[in-house]
C-alpha cells in the first residue's frame, strides 16, 4: 500500500494533529466550485464581470459574491475602465497569489483528465515557447520525479507566516 512516509515528531500520526494544515487553509479559501470555476476563467482571460458570468455559466448573484471574495482573499484585484459613453466600472485581475494557484488547478484538472474524462481530455496545455506538451510534477530539488511512496514528510519549525506585501 502507497503512502508517504512520516518523519520524526510526525511518524506517530496519533500523537499530532493537523491544525496548520495548508491544505486545509487552501481547501477552505478556494474549496468551492464556483470560486475554482471563476479562477479558470480569470487563468482563461477573463476580466469583466459579464465575461465571468456568461463563460461560467452561474447565476450573476454567485458571480458577484465569488468575485468580493476572490477579490478580499487577494486572488484577483480591481481595476478600474470605463467605455466610451459608459458609467466606470471594474475588471478583475490576477495577482501574483492568483497566478501561483494556476499549478495546483493544473494538477487537479490533469487528474479529472485521468481518472474522470474516459473520452479523453477536452483541452491540452502545451508551451508556448517549443509547443510540447504541459503537465503537473512532484519533483525534488535535483529534479527527481517523486512517487507518493517516496515523498518524506518531516514536520516543520513553527515560524511567523511569510505573507506577500497587501495580503490578509
Amino acid at each position: 500500500m502507497s503512502a508517504v512516509t512520516l518523519a520524526g515528531p510526525l511518524e506517530d500520526r496519533d500523537t499530532w494533529t493537523a491544525e496548520r494544515c495548508s491544505l486545509d487553509r487552501a481547501i477552505q479559501l478556494i474549496g468551492n466550485r464556483s470560486a475554482v470555476l471563476l479562477m479558470r476563467e480569470a487563468f482563461y482571460g477573463a476580466h469583466r464581470f459579464d465575461q465571468f458570468a456568461r463563460r461560467s455559466a452561474l447565476s450573476e448573484p454567485v458571480v458577484a459574491a465569488q468575485l468580493r471574495h476572490l477579490v478580499r482573499e487577494g486572488l484577483l484585484e480591481q481595476r478600474p475602465y470605463k467605455e466610451p459613453g459608459q458609467r466606470s466600472r471594474n475588471e478583475y485581475v490576477l495577482t501574483e497569489k492568483g497566478r501561483d494557484l494556476f499549478v495546483a488547478l493544473v494538477g487537479l484538472m490533469q487528474w479529472g483528465d485521468r481518472w474522470l474524462a474516459p473520452e479523453g481530455a477536452p483541452i491540452e496545455l502545451s508551451h508556448s515557447g517549443c509547443a510540447e506538451a504541459a503537465h503537473v510534477e512532484l519533483r525534488c530539488d535535483a529534479g527527481h520525479r517523486l512517487e507518493l511512496d517516496e515523498v518524506v514528510v518531516n514536520g516543520a519549525p513553527r515560524r511567523a507566516a511569510r505573507r506577500p506585501k497587501g495580503t490578509r
